[in-house]
């Protein structure tokens, strides 16, 4: 039995901010800044999105090459519209797929939705479910000044995972975790806050090498033997870094590194990088993806690949295309921190 994902889709905002205006506006030299977070623009929610309408889209898109036979629907966000009210529900409502099924909302950071796609992927090789929809959705915030500014975006990603002809397959995965807080946010207070240099080295270095380098063990595979590579992109710098670290080259990841024009959109990151790839990925090829999650915690897994892509294939690069940029003032309209 071939489980996978078996359709997939992903929605990425019209609005853009260049790393360069957020620069002026703080009296920064942007080329300083864009050499070393590799981002010269994101993508921006307007203020009439949310991680919920975003979401509907990418579902939408997600379910327009599979059949509607959802058994399970999990919403992994940092951002949701409610701070006591699932958002799962919502999207099951707005997308019309009935009452029998399971839905719950997931938090762990960035990498909510890639615990998700594993509890999915259990649920349907044990037969309990046939089909489950897992979307990573986030209007991602960062206080004004801050660091987080010039990466923090918005998007979405919706995959769905059952056994019928998917367009490619879970082999393997595996999971780190512990307990290092580098990024966090309590109750009632806006913006979030990290640990700066501290987000590197022990964070998310530790813990995706802790995640690929026991699955590479486990399932005796080399970097060689993987045609792509994607790694979550809080920024440019770092999945270039770790593809180095772990001994990928960087044209296994270049179709993955969409941060440098769309941004961090936290939960959707990574995954966006999964489906930029599977733009390019032909049948039989192998992909290794790696999400990231403050707290921490890191899950790999191993993709292989099947001919369903050249049916159901997302052009991604044609739907980032159409942008319009906005100023600073905008931005923070939209942001709703004016």
């Amino acid at each position: 039995m071939k489980i996978g994902i078996t359709g997939y889709g992903m929605y990425i905002p019209n609005f853009r901010i260049k790393t360069e205006e957020i620069a002026s506006v703080w009296g920064k030299n942007y080329h300083d800044i864009e050499k070393s977070l590799r981002v010269t623009e994101k993508a921006v929610a307007s203020s009439t999105e949310d991680s919920l309408t975003m979401a509907y889209e990418a579902s939408k898109m997600a379910l327009q090459h599979t059949k509607k036979d959802i058994d399970g629907l999990f919403f992994g966000t940092e951002s949701p519209p409610y701070a006591v009210n699932p958002a799962s529900t919502i999207l099951g409502e707005m997308l019309g797929i009935g009452n029998e099924y399971l839905a719950y909302d997931t938090q762990f950071a960035c990498k909510a939705a890639t615990g998700a796609l594993i509890s999915a992927f259990g649920l349907v090789k044990s037969k309990q479910m046939r089909q489950a929809l897992v979307v990573a959705s986030d209007k991602a915030t960062a206080k004004p000044h801050d660091s987080l500014e010039y990466t923090a975006g918005s998007g979405a990603a919706a995959f769905t995972i059952g056994e019928n002809d998917p367009v490619a397959t879970i082999e393997a995965w595996n999971s780190y975790s512990s307990d290092t807080p580098d990024f966090w946010r309590r109750e009632g207070i806006r913006y979030p806050s990290h640990g700066g240099r501290f987000t590197g080295k022990p964070s998310y270095f530790r813990h995706i090498s802790g995640s690929v380098l026991s699955l590479l063990s486990r399932e005796k595979l080399t970097p060689s033997q993987f045609d792509y590579a994607v790694f979550h992109m809080p920024n440019g710098a770092f999945p270039v870094q770790i593809a180095k670290q772990l001994g990928f080259t960087y044209e296994q990841i270049e179709k993955s590194l969409v941060v440098s024009t769309l941004g961090n959109s936290y939960t959707a990151s990574g995954l966006m990088g999964l489906i930029s790839t599977l733009e390019y990925a032909m049948p039989g090829e192998r992909i290794l993806f790696a999400s990231y999650g403050s707290g921490a915690g890191s899950d790999a897994f191993v993709l292989r690949v099947t001919k369903s892509i050249l049916k159901k294939r997302v052009p991604f690069t044609a739907l980032i295309s159409k942008k319009t940029y906005i100023n600073y003032a905008t931005y923070l309209k939209f942001m709703r921190s004016i």
